[in-house]
């Protein structure tokens, strides 16, 4: 029941089925399998502790974790752009038994442009390295294969534990919700310490699906990709997503082979949906809610009901709960806490913590907040932690910030709150304009106020909003708030 639960058996059922494709290197299901075997035996042998994995993208990097988590070891994804002090201090967190990387002060030193070839030699794995069968009296599916790192702008990433089986129960549902099979090829161009992509190589593999991987973002080689291998299932972040359709617009190209577009981390513009019909025009369209620590918790699919503002209905296995702080159930309508239940829920942390996390029983909740209709949908207000006090009354910035975003001059929004003497904080509204939008000229301050007076209680209505020129995004894509904060007031422009 482990990630790689099902390689031995796509080996010799499809041994010249293509399995996985990264910038000129192909591998075969059958070559993959052996590999993977190969390399398990090498880390099985290594060190007691976790295998440290701080190496560039790309395919080499893709099957050592498979390897490891074959071996029943656990696969720390380090993320190669972490300062050097942050590094020093996670490893002497971790103390992994094993570090992969091209440093020097590596176990296991390999080249930055070491590929799938010579990569067994490389790790040391002999050529007639086995992988023993796991121990039956061990719980292999609750058995840790892996550690993903937060990718948050300040302090320290929280590294989250993960279990085999809280991937493999992910997949079946996965299965459920999509039918990604054998007959698939998964286009997964993101970096793999994004657990998002991570989960689209092992998703697909476990499928039996040709997936192609790509060592950095940009949009003309996604689209060439997609179009050269006949991609049927687009994973991607929105920021990703909103870079493929401009330039497919731009080049007026479509994407004809993609039947599903699966998009997480961040909520997808309303305004922007119409573009996938153009460009993308038989493919279904899903976004995700989830949480580092609680995985998939609802999908909203473009084939369903889903009320404008919703992020879905719950995933198939998760339960969903609204909860006030002392853990007593709300009734429909009401906001409170979210919480979850399913098989899909993280281990425990490998650093670091979180004081937003609460447990009910066998619930989790990270701090969310938001209300489920009669039908099931769940909709946010926002994250505990983000709230503002202005006027005596609490205001969750994502509200605000969801409106704005359906402004069709407004790409991006982050609302914040800055000190006020009278109301406690003032509402700031920062804004990304649409290319080619022209705030304070064609959008005005006073425009803005009237797109928002209809939609929102006057208090959640900024006075202030401002321009940003470059605007901040943290590693996996999402908007970085704090980044922003520290533009107010010098560094963005008011718009009269």
């Amino acid at each position: 029941m482990s990630i790689t639960r099902h390689l031995a058996r796509h080996g010799p059922e499809r041994p010249d089925a293509p399995a996985l494709t990264c910038e000129g290197e192909s591998i075969t299901y059958s070559a993959l399998a052996a590999l993977v075997q190969r390399i398990a035996a090498r880390f099985g042998d290594a060190p007691e502790g976790g295998i440290a994995l701080d190496l560039p993208n790309g395919a080499a990097l893709a099957v050592l974790f498979l390897a490891a988590a074959h071996a029943g070891r656990e696969g720390q994804v380090f993320d190669p752009a972490w300062p050097a002090g942050q590094r020093a201090d996670i490893l002497a967190r971790i103390r992994p038994g094993l570090l992969v990387s091209c440093g020097a002060d590596a176990d296991v030193r390999l080249s930055p442009t070491q590929g799938l070839a010579g990569l067994a030699e490389a790790i040391g794995a002999g050529a007639d390295a086995v992988t023993a069968p796991p121990d039956p009296d061990l719980p292999f599916p609750d058995l840790p294969f892996y550690v993903g790192f937060t990718s948050g702008s300040t302090g320290l990433p929280k590294g989250y534990r993960r279990t085999h089986r809280s991937w493999t129960e992910s997949f079946d549902a996965d299965t459920r919700e999509f039918g990604i099979g054998p007959g698939d090829v998964v286009l997964a161009p993101g970096a793999l310490t994004h657990s998002l992509f991570l989960y689209a190589l092992a998703r697909g593999l476990d499928a039996g699906a040709h997936v192609i991987l790509s060592k950095s973002f940009r949009p003309r080689a996604v689209a060439d990709l997609a179009r050269r291998h006949k991609a049927s299932v687009l994973f991607g972040v929105p920021t990703q997503l909103a870079l493929l359709l401009d330039h497919l617009a731009a080049e007026g190209a479509r994407l004809d082979h993609v039947r599903l577009v699966l998009c997480s981390g961040a909520k997808w513009p309303a305004g922007r949906k119409a573009l996938f019909s153009i460009h993308l025009p038989r493919a279904g369209f899903a976004e995700f809610y989830g949480a580092s620590e609680l995985s998939f918790i609802t999908v909203a699919k473009g084939d369903e009901p889903v009320p404008e503002g919703s992020v879905g209905r719950a995933f198939d296995g998760v339960r969903l709960a609204i909860r006030d702080r002392a853990g007593r159930r709300l009734p429909m309508g009401r906001t409170g806490l979210v919480f979850v239940e399913s098989p899909f829920l993280f281990l425990d942390y490998a650093t670091g913590d979180s004081a937003d996390l609460l447990r009910h029983g066998p619930e989790i909740s990270v701090g969310d907040m938001g209300r489920l209709d009669a039908a099931g949908f769940l909709t946010l207000a926002g994250r505990a932690k983000r709230m503002i006090v202005t006027s005596g009354k609490n205001l969750y910035p994502e509200e605000v910030e969801r409106q704005l975003e359906l402004h069709p001059a407004i790409a991006a929004a982050a609302v914040m709150g800055v000190p006020d003497g009278k109301r406690g904080e003032r509402l700031v509204a920062f804004l990304q304009p649409e290319e080619g939008a022209q705030m304070g000229a064609s959008v005005t301050r006073a425009d803005l106020v009237a797109w928002l007076r209809p939609r929102l209680a006057l208090f959640k209505v900024p006075r202030l909003y401002a321009r940003v020129a470059r605007w901040p995004l943290t590693a996996s894509g999402k908007t970085d708030f704090a980044a922003v904060a520290r533009l107010w007031p010098n560094d963005c422009e008011l718009i009269p």
